[in-house]
């Protein structure tokens, strides 16, 4: 969760900045230290007469002041304009190469990868798949209240406001694993709700997108296809998995879970183990998340999790 250091023309000039004003401001506070440190033990003669304190010269005080008030305006409007330029340089740029819709909500995000093709448009959470080298669009809405979207090793944070639309956009240079998290508290699951940014070069992108466009893979046994029956009869009204009748749209689209790289908004690595502890009982992992602890018998919950782990 760094900003120091940032891998893409979204972020980098603000970092920059950051840097360099950080500098400015160590300077300026070693600076004063040193001349009032100076003043401090400077030794002054004291006069024979002292009612001639009262009379004395400034001794050349005032120099002092007016070389200060200069070189600090010199300072704060060149900090003005590099600031004004910084803001241009990171606003969003006039073409984009792909856009995507990322709904926040307590405590998870909705990731809608938006296409002209309407049979290319697919939805995803909490892991965000981009293409290296090019300027993605991110269209923000939250679904209950103030959000903030926060990948800082790749940008800014941008408000998500419940009944608006912000939009920002993201741009990773280098291949790897980005994570975010939400930058404003939104209640008492606020610290687990984060997200993963994955940069793919082109090839392993469109590898990627051609996998999440399939509908999911029917059962090949039947343990699989119970554990089927028992997710649509459990699970469908709140998740969907395409090409079931699983269709439910409060809860995350499911139908390639097993492909990222943590369940719960990045609270836990997606390993069966932990699959099967969330779906048997998630209010103790995260209380006051709107997934309900379902109370499965040992053989429904056996066979929700079975299910699950097909869905690649």
């Amino acid at each position: 969760m760094s900003y120091l250091h940032t891998f893409g023309p979204a972020g980098d000039p603000a970092t920059r900045l950051g840097w360099g004003l950080g500098i400015v401001s160590i300077v300026v506070v070693l600076v004063i230290a040193v001349l009032l440190l100076a003043a401090v033990t400077r030794r002054h003669a004291r006069p024979a007469d002292p009612q001639a304190l009262a009379v004395r010269s400034d001794e050349g005080g005032m120099s002092w002041l007016y070389v200060g008030v200069g070189v600090s305006t010199v300072v704060v409007i060149a900090c003005a304009v590099w600031t004004m330029f910084t803001v241009a340089a990171v606003a969003m740029p006039a073409r984009t190469d792909l856009t995507l819709q990322v709904t926040a909500a307590q405590w998870w995000w909705s990731v809608r990868y938006e296409s002209s093709e309407p049979d290319r448009v697919f939805t995803t959470a909490n892991e965000i798949h981009i293409p290296v080298g090019r300027p993605v669009r991110i269209e923000l809405k939250s679904q209950d209240v103030i959000h903030s979207f926060w990948i800082p090793h790749l940008g800014g944070k941008m408000d998500v406001i419940p009944g608006q639309t912000n939009v920002t956009w993201l741009q990773a240079d280098e291949p790897g694993v980005y994570r975010g998290q939400c930058g404003e508290y939104c209640g008492a699951q606020h610290a687990h709700m984060a997200m993963y940014v994955v940069a793919d070069a082109p090839l392993d992108y469109a590898t990627w997108v051609r996998e999440q466009l399939r509908d999911a893979a029917a059962p090949a046994s039947e343990p699989e296809r119970l554990g089927k029956q028992a997710f649509e009869a459990h699970c469908a009204a709140c998740h969907a998995v395409r090409g079931t009748e699983a269709g439910g749209i409060l809860g995350p689209d499911l139908t390639h879970l097993m492909s990222r790289h943590t369940i719960a908004a990045g609270l836990l690595p997606n390993t069966p183990g932990n699959l099967a502890a969330w779906v048997a009982d998630s209010q103790a992992l995260k209380p006051g998340s709107r997934m309900p602890a379902l109370a499965l018998s040992g053989p429904d919950l056996h066979g929700v999790v079975t299910y699950l782990q097909t869905l690649h």
